[in-house]
């Protein structure tokens, strides 16, 4: 089985990849580096594995790469946190229509000519951003108001090119829609613009790492974006591998959309607490407030119940296990200046 995975390079990306590598899949990865530059992985060395370096809005490299490929995940995407959904409104929609687009044009050709199965196209979570129905299941993004965010909507045009070019051309779809993605891999991004937290430079305002970052220098009162009641499901990028290879593979996926997230619910309040007691053991935590951006949506709770049934697919990671991974990870990012 041959997979082509644009956005290679990208955070999720290192952990899909060598979950497909790992489960018989040859591998082919294409990312332009514009993010964050050449980055090594355990995986590079692998004979069946094949990095790519090239413009994913090239529909011709793009279909070029597809020959002989049974599976095509289409990962790559300008993506950042909360700050870049405001710094980056425009491009984010322009560009990200531009490497949809191609995608699409390519594995169109690749499907009626070739050997490509199926695109596996990587959504958000985002597309849910104005849901009011909680937990939120899949087909909720039909019936409420769309996303306000240009990334939300962009996002949620991912799946429309799906269903329309499956609706005029019978490509075969999945749609996986992943939900806070936390693991190693996340560094400061070559276009990244400075965002401050009191005394600390933010990485694209990803909660996780920067609160490690956070802690890990010191700060003290530690400050967080609103009030802290944010809920969130934070994934574990190992987990979300898995289901994203379970929805490439499973013939019951076909044509279908997915959730792919833990149950579990943090505030991000919670979070803060958990990563202090970590890091600092028993020492007081302090809590000092910044204002929140207009984006930074309430409450994100997705129903896990589709992927489970379909997929038999769940997201196990305790949240403490994650962080044991990410904080020591985070603190060699600081020493070597990534973050």
């Amino acid at each position: 089985m041959k997979t082509l995975v644009t956005g290679s390079s990208g955070f999720i990306a290192g952990y899909l990849i060598e979950e497909l590598l790992a489960h018989g899949h040859e591998v082919v990865g294409l990312d332009n580096l514009s993010k964050y530059g050449p980055v090594g992985r355990t995986f590079d060395s692998d004979p069946r594995y094949r990095a790519v370096t090239g413009d994913a809005k090239d529909p011709a490299l793009v279909g070029e790469l597809l020959e002989g490929c049974d599976h095509f995940v289409a990962g790559a995407a300008i993506i950042g946190g909360i700050s870049l959904f405001h710094e980056l409104a425009y491009d984010l929609l322009a560009e990200n229509e531009r490497i949809t687009a191609a995608a699409f044009d390519a594995a169109i050709r690749a499907h009626r000519g070739g050997s490509l199965k199926k695109i596996t196209v990587v959504s958000s979570s985002m597309v849910f951003e104005n849901a009011g129905t909680f937990p939120t299941p899949e087909g909720e993004q039909e019936r409420c108001p769309p996303p306000s965010s240009t990334y939300g909507f962009q996002k949620l045009a991912t799946e429309y090119f799906a269903r329309g070019a499956h609706q005029q051309y019978g490509l075969p779809f999945t749609i996986v829609r992943p939900f806070n993605c936390i693991g190693i891999g996340e560094r400061r991004a070559k276009y990244d613009r400075e965002v401050r937290s009191g005394n600390v430079r933010l990485a694209l305002s990803h909660v996780v790492p920067d609160l490690v970052q956070k802690v890990l220098k010191g700060q003290d009162p530690l400050r967080i974006l609103g009030d802290g009641s944010q809920v969130r499901h934070y994934t574990y990028g190992g987990d979300l591998a898995r289901g994203i290879r379970l929805a490439v593979e499973s013939p019951a996926a076909l044509n279908e959309d997915f959730n792919l997230s833990t149950a579990s619910s943090t505030t991000v309040l919670e979070l803060a607490g958990t990563i202090w007691r970590m890091i600092r053991g028993g020492d007081p935590l302090r809590i000092e407030h910044d204002p929140p951006y207009p984006h930074d949506v309430r409450r994100r709770v997705p129903s896990v119940d589709k992927a489970r049934r379909v997929l038999d697919f769940e997201a196990k990671t305790p949240l403490e296990e994650a962080l044991a991974e990410i904080i020591p990870w985070v603190r060699d990012q600081i020493a070597a200046g990534g973050i």
